[in-house]
């Protein structure tokens, strides 16, 4: 899982060598001092919250008791990412601007499946594919070319979010996931098919092909997901389509035709042989609505993001969450006299005393970053964490469950 710190570890070398200090820089010594410890304090409280999340909500995993070795659940989405590309290094995350869409469509981690069985959630049509567990975790899994459809439940809107998550194995058939919109492939001029493998991705349809649209991963990047899973990001707003693999953004186009209809048609192919499957964790489709934060929030007094993610159980802040934070940082900075609550809530899964001090953490812990890392003033926000007392939507399903782990800034 991609795991980052808050604050910035500062490291003083000494000299041995005698400096005589002028009064000049002794008064720009001491300032210098107390921005230090002023930045060590906040450093220092962000770390206690994540503790202290961790210890207070060791018994709630917030959505799923299941945890693989190699993997940790995602608060605000419910997916998974790997470990084994975590990258603390802001830079790796300079090109990603995936902002996760607010209103879900479809949700599964496949935790209320049935082992043995096909996925409740999707509508089978085709292959050898089954709800597995690897790991402690309920994976979809994949030994041949199987066909399913993602149901939207009314046409799908013209701004969405697709989040598939996958493992695919380390060599065998190239194309491992393809996502199109309608229940028949197409991959005609006015309806685009989304190809993805662990070697690279490509477009079929939507005037391209496979020769003019291919984009390889580099060797590194293929070695650290292969064999881990892979999160694959598909932003939809009108014609345009952004699409990412893990912090890697791979197509940023205006003019992409994916078919509007009720339901995506999801390819997933694998092998039969030992360790060559090809497997789901997780699907997420979600609406992305229109609304700006600071018109929401004078509109409305409050706007709810899924786009800040957290470590399972922890109020450790995902790399992921930049785009979000980001957008916060520069509303607050643009209106000077704006003031914020920000509130974390969570689902219903554990006691709800540890769902409270966890939404507590991690609201702390938005604050701490915006603080810290985007240089925001601190006395403009305070927190709150409200546990499961405010659903956004029923908890007795996973796709409910997905929406109420959330944040939200409000309007103070």
């Amino acid at each position: 899982m991609h795991i980052t710190r808050l604050g910035v570890a500062l490291v003083i070398a000494f000299s041995v060598n005698v400096v005589v200090v002028t009064p000049a820089h002794a008064q720009l010594g001491a300032i210098r001092r107390k921005a230090e410890e002023a930045k060590k304090k906040i450093d220092d409280a962000a770390k206690k919250s994540a503790a202290d999340s961790a210890a207070k909500a060791k018994a709630s995993p917030d959505s799923s008791k299941a945890k693989a070795a190699d993997t940790t659940r995602k608060a605000s989405g419910g997916t998974v990412a790997p470990a084994a590309t975590a990258k603390a290094d802001p830079k790796v995350w300079d090109n990603y601007d995936f902002v996760p869409g607010d209103k879900v469509l479809f949700f599964t981690d496949f935790s209320e499946d049935r082992v043995g069985n096909a996925a409740r959630g999707l509508k089978y049509r085709s292959g050898p594919v089954e709800v597995v567990e690897r790991d402690g975790v309920k994976m979809l899994r994949a030994a041949g070319k199987s066909e399913m459809l993602i149901p939207v439940g009314r046409k799908l809107p013209e701004r969405f979010t697709l989040e598939i998550d996958v493992i695919g194995p380390p060599s065998g058939v190239n194309e491992m996931v393809s996502v199109e919109g309608g229940a028949q492939m197409d991959r005609g001029a006015t309806s685009g098919n989304l190809i993805w493998s662990p070697k690279g991705t490509w477009i079929e349809g939507s005037g391209m092909t496979g020769a003019s649209s291919t984009v390889n991963f580099p060797e590194p990047f293929v070695r650290a997901i292969t064999g881990n899973v892979a999160h694959i990001r598909i932003l939809m707003d009108s014609g345009y389509l952004k699409m990412y693999v893990n912090e890697q953004r791979v197509y940023n186009r205006p003019d992409f035709a994916f078919r509007r209809d009720s339901v995506i048609r999801l390819l997933v192919w694998g092998l039969e042989d030992a360790g060559m499957a090809t497997y789901v964790t997780g699907i997420r489709l979600a609406e992305s609505e229109t609304d700006v934060l600071y018109d929401a929030l004078a509109a409305k007094g409050r706007w709810a993001t899924h786009g800040i993610l957290f470590a399972t159980g922890k109020a450790d802040l995902q790399p992921e969450s930049r785009p979000v934070l980001k957008d916060i940082a520069a509303t607050l900075k643009k209106y000077g006299d704006l003031k914020v609550l920000i509130e974390g809530h969570t689902d219903n899964v554990g006691s709800a005393a540890s769902n409270l001090a966890l939404s507590d953490a991690r609201a702390a812990a938005v604050k701490a970053a915006l603080v810290s890392d985007y240089a925001v003033d601190g006395a403009r926000i305070t927190t709150k964490g409200l546990g499961d007392t405010k659903p956004a939507a029923p908890n007795g399903s996973a796709a409910g469950r997905a929406q109420n782990r959330r944040v939200e800034v409000v309007k103070q």
